[in-house]
């Protein structure tokens, strides 16, 4: 794993922190005078972000926002939200000793995700991941967000790693076509937040389990050093 950097979408990959979107996604709602949605109504957005989430749960009620209409209560949402992210999330199992193992083994990590940094950097903390991850970028970091393939480069370069020797981690297709558009091997675990089938969009490797990971993070880094 030595000189490899490894980087980690958070939602629904690092992190179950769906139960905890809906609440806050459901005091949107409140506010609008709507009924709460079921949490796994709001799962399927919550890879596009807080502003797709509110949008689609306010669009399942048969409203539309106009974008100021949006905007104003994604700050709605961003309030709470920061004051209740870690009420019901928690770490996936076995994550904690992959990420142990991975570092022990000379791995960098990084985490590259959607959410606003300072919310990412709040979760990661509450969940007590932040040890291990020597850069985190989210959706306002770069100037650029997944799918585009800068967030995830850039992600890499802050965490001192260079593209021909990482590899991507995540739960969504929007994870696998950053990945791919960056032309970097993708990771794929099957227990996320997406709605149709992993493996329908093409990872190089999907996994049940975090106690598979390295085997399939070996797998690549053999395929990489010999093409």
């Amino acid at each position: 794993m030595k000189d490899w950097t490894i980087v980690f979408d958070l939602d629904g990959t690092l992190v179950d922190t769906a139960p905890d979107l809906a609440e806050a996604t459901n005091h949107v709602l409140s506010t609008l005078g709507l009924e709460r949605v079921n949490e796994l109504e709001i799962r399927p957005f919550v890879g596009h972000g807080a502003l797709a989430m509110i949008d689609g749960a306010v669009k399942a009620h048969g409203r539309k926002l106009s974008e100021r209409e949006l905007h104003d209560l994604f700050e709605v949402f961003i309030v709470y939200y920061s004051a209740h992210l870690a009420d019901y999330s928690a770490p996936y199992p076995h994550i904690i000793d992959t990420l142990d193992a991975l570092k022990a083994e000379g791995a960098t990590l990084a985490v590259c995700t959607n959410k606003m940094e300072a919310q990412a950097r709040a979760v990661i903390e509450a969940m007590k991941l932040d040890k291990y991850f020597s850069a985190l970028t989210g959706r306002d970091s770069l100037g650029v967000y997944k799918p585009d393939p800068g967030h995830l480069t850039g992600t890499i370069a802050r965490a001192g790693g260079r593209p021909a020797r990482s590899i991507m981690v995540g739960d969504s297709e929007t994870d696998i076509k950053t990945a791919r558009a960056a032309a970097i091997p993708v990771v794929a675990v099957s227990f996320g937040y997406s709605v149709d089938p992993v493996l329908s969009f093409g990872p190089d490797v999907v996994i049940d389990d975090y106690r598979d990971l390295r085997s399939a993070i070996g797998k690549l880094q053999a395929a990489a050093l010999s093409s």
